[in-house]
């Protein structure tokens, strides 16, 4: 006569743990990823109650201490032009995002802007500026 145990082990797996696991995780990542700063340049923007939305090629920062910033590096007056070029180069008609503090005087933008505008005679392409606002 056997003997038969009435307690049998089972050999599949389960999967509840590692679901749970992976729903733990995914709610992590949502929480870290909100609290990342888009803008790494700290700017008060203008604010303006119009929306332009644009594919953005470039952006250009200019921030407090009227120093100018290019995909977040930053340059100087005099190689603004030949960094913007360079990130451009090829495209016909890109988008420059100018992301300028609303405390710069006028003049800094019109550089950015002056610096486009020779681009685009040099080469006949039709890039163009955007200034960005914060909504009112």
């Amino acid at each position: 006569m056997a003997i038969q145990t009435r307690n049998k082990k089972s050999i599949a797996f389960s999967m509840a743990s590692m679901s749970d696991l992976v729903f733990l995780l995914l709610i992590f990542f949502m929480l870290t990823s909100t609290l990342v700063s888009p803008n790494a340049i700290k700017l008060l923007l203008p604010s303006s109650s119009s929306r332009t939305m644009a594919k953005q090629t470039v952006t250009i920062y200019i921030n407090d201490k009227f120093k100018y910033f290019v995909n977040e590096n930053q340059v100087n007056l005099a190689s603004l032009q030949d960094k913007i070029d360079n990130k451009i180069a090829g495209q016909v008609d890109a988008s420059v995002v100018l992301r300028a503090d609303k405390s710069v005087p006028l003049q800094y933008v019109v550089n950015v802007i002056d610096a486009v505008n020779n681009i685009n005679q040099k080469y006949g392409t039709k890039h163009k500026v955007i200034l960005a606002t914060k909504p009112k």
